[in-house]
């Protein structure tokens, strides 16, 4: 089986569906925010905070560069902004079948309101950005995406049923 790579906003069941496909798929789980992290010595808002978010983009394309370079294999979960650089969204699908998890601004808020870690949504209106973040990213996840799957309403053994029927047909 070729890598399944998982894209979508914040919210939308990366790391929580990335652990069930590694797990049906026997691949190991890579999560790029925690490989980031690990490599950085910091957490994503330290990085944030004192480098800024155009560093952070820097070191997502570093990172996806040597995933693709080192042909490691498996289940990857990517950061919600990941596929917003062009290149990212290139490296994205060379590393392997991009899915994207669309969800509406409505579940993401009911998902993410009570998520202090989160930097980009420590505002007066979270579910205003939220709404504006994904209207604004929209694009360039479908642009990157192989495979759409909306999340919305859905269990998450729903999801990855969808998911691992849409990579078979893929495959045909």
């Amino acid at each position: 089986m070729k890598n399944v790579v998982l894209i979508g906003f914040m919210g939308s069941g990366k790391s929580t569906i990335g652990n069930l496909l590694s797990q049906m798929c026997d691949l190991p789980l890579w999560d790029t925010d925690q490989m980031i992290e690990v490599e950085a010595g910091c957490t994503i808002r330290r990085i944030f905070d004192t480098q800024g978010e155009e560093t952070f983009r820097c070191m997502e394309t570093a990172l996806l560069q040597k995933l693709c370079r080192e042909e490691t294999l498996g289940v990857f979960s990517t950061g919600g902004g990941m596929p917003l650089r062009m290149e990212n969204a290139q490296w994205l699908k060379k590393l392997g079948t991009v899915i994207w998890l669309r969800l509406s601004p409505d579940t993401a808020y009911g998902r993410l309101k009570q998520d202090t870690t989160r930097p980009i949504l420590q505002c007066e209106d979270p579910k205003g950005r939220i709404t504006q973040l994904i209207s604004e990213r929209a694009a360039a996840y479908e642009s990157a995406a192989d495979i759409t799957v909306d999340v919305d309403d859905k269990s998450k053994e729903q999801i990855v049923r969808e998911i691992l029927e849409a990579l078979e047909e893929n495959e045909t």
